[in-house]
């Protein structure tokens, strides 16, 4: 991991070409003005096809209890993910990341998945960016038991209709180690981040607005096609 306050100003074309190479930015807190570029000896990842969900969160998602949206709001989304919560008392979010993260989102590349409530509006989301076949996750949370979950369970299906081939998760966590994500060593990483680079998926292969009923994502988590 390199930690570096960069001697420049971050642009969205400079933390691309970061990401191109297998490094990410952070900070050390939401109220920190400065960030490091990160490259982990470990990298975790999600192999697309081997998402393991429960019983319990399957029936969760089949229920269609809330509306998935796309795009909808991402400055709410990453706001809500920059939060500080009981169980994550410090977030690595930063003001300058947040300003990066939402240039990148106007310019196409960058994404949310959002979960709303009909009451309570949004309970859970997740963002990330997208080059090539690879997508970055970048960060989630929930407001409601299992939002995230099903956040998550609705990108995985995205991405597999879509044909990507790679999902970036950054680290590993105990939550999404249970899910399936694994770690990887960096030069694993990196001959898979050139790989998906070099293929052609959009994230909008299944459309924006068309909806997508939990049991057509947890279809196409488990079989990759409807």
């Amino acid at each position: 991991m390199t930690e570096t306050e960069p001697p420049f100003e971050i642009t969205p074309q400079i933390l691309l070409r970061a990401y191109s190479i297998g490094m990410f930015p952070m900070a050390d807190s939401a109220q920190d003005k400065t960030i490091f570029w990160v490259d982990p000896e470990e990298r975790g990842i999600f192999p697309l096809e081997q998402m393991i969900i429960s019983t319990s969160l399957a029936k969760a998602v089949r229920a269609d209890k809330w509306n998935i949206r796309i795009d909808h709001d991402f400055e709410a989304t990453i706001n809500a993910c920059a939060e500080a919560t009981h169980e994550r008392p410090n977030t690595w979010i930063n003001h300058k990341i947040k300003t990066l993260y939402l240039q990148l989102h106007y310019m196409g590349f960058a994404h949310s998945v959002e979960v709303y409530d009909d009451q309570h509006g949004l309970v859970g989301g997740l963002y990330g960016l997208q080059m090539g076949a690879a997508f970055f996750g970048e960060s989630m949370f929930h407001r409601a038991r299992d939002a995230s979950k099903i956040a998550l369970i609705h990108l995985v299906a995205r991405l597999r209709y879509a044909g990507f081939q790679l999902l970036d998760t950054q680290f590993i966590t105990p939550h999404l180690a249970r899910l399936g994500a694994i770690e990887i060593p960096r030069a694993d990483y990196h001959d898979r981040l050139e790989r998906a680079l070099g293929a052609t998926a959009q994230f909008f292969g299944w459309p924006k607005d068309k909806p997508m009923s939990g049991a057509d994502a947890l279809r196409l988590v488990r079989e990759g096609q409807l």
